[in-house]
């Protein structure tokens, strides 16, 4: 059992499921410890660019079991579900706007609690990138798979040393100086989009970067990502935010059982580990 704890709303966004960097375990393991009034999916959730490769975009049984969680805070606690579109699932555009029982499909999302206004929206609207040039967005897509290969295949090595998990992806966008800027731009439009909509802070997802913060008078939230930072906002009854930042623990494999053979002749059976080291930071 689960000692769950309440929040008004919950946000996640960029699960990305269909790719092989999707931390759906995590993911999971989180979303069975919290029941929430409003669950916001902000966009990416389902990678319908990786589904369409196939290859290594495939649908999993986790994936469908992560699902089944959702749908299982829809029939316990009666979650409203919002479903914002995003670059990557963006297969759902002819669907939205489109609601059916405790589930809405939208392209964007209003929302409003304790006297404040949040505009919520994916982000890609705000990449040129994604937006006018798709061919390129999904070249710089490879690239980015790669990095977090490379990024795997580190972890592993820290995992084997007793290291905790590291992004690799992280740190880079927080050297490179010119992901520093486009963050920094993205953050600025955004921000003057929840100015326009007469909003008191905006919501977003896309560059995997979580924040919570104000930006010229403006609360600037991003909800993160569950492939690289395994993040997500949660809104207190008070009304304030908090970024939840998952804590993946180490957990040392058990070893199974060994039930002695009535044959004395033959040789102990060395003992089995349980096959779940590395699916740990996958």
């Amino acid at each position: 059992m689960y000692n769950q704890k309440f929040y008004p709303t919950i946000v996640i966004s960029d699960v990305h499921l269909g790719t092989e960097h999707s931390k759906t375990r995590q993911l999971a393991e989180f979303l069975r410890t919290v029941n929430c009034n409003t669950l916001i999916m902000n966009g990416d959730i389902i990678d319908g660019w990786h589904l369409q490769k196939g290859g290594k975009g495939k649908w999993k049984k986790e994936h469908t079991d992560l699902i089944k969680i959702i749908m299982k805070m829809m029939e316990n606690h009666n979650t409203k579900v919002i479903y914002v579109r995003g670059n990557h699932d963006d297969f759902i555009d002819h669907l939205a706007p489109f609601s059916f029982n405790n589930v809405d499909i939208v392209k964007d999302y209003v929302h409003e609690r304790n006297g404040k206004t949040y505009y919520v929206v994916h982000g890609d609207v705000f990449d040129n990138v994604t937006s006018n040039m798709v061919w390129l967005a999904k070249l710089g897509d490879i690239g980015y798979t790669f990095l977090l290969w490379i990024n795997r295949l580190y972890n592993i090595y820290r995992f084997k040393k007793g290291l905790p998990y590291f992004s690799l992806s992280q740190v880079i966008k927080q050297k490179v100086k010119s992901a520093v800027s486009y963050i920094s731009d993205y953050e600025t439009e955004l921000v003057a989009l929840a100015r326009a909509r007469h909003a008191d802070g905006i919501i977003c997802g896309h560059i995997h970067q979580p924040a919570d913060r104000m930006v010229d008078g403006i609360h600037y939230l991003n909800s993160g990502d569950w492939v690289e930072t395994m993040s997500a906002l949660l809104e207190h009854e008070d009304g304030t935010w908090e970024v939840y930042m998952h804590n993946d623990v180490i957990r040392l494999p058990e070893p199974i059982e060994i039930v002695e053979m009535p044959d004395s002749n033959r040789k102990p059976l060395r003992v089995a580990f349980s096959n779940n080291l590395y699916h740990h930071f996958f």
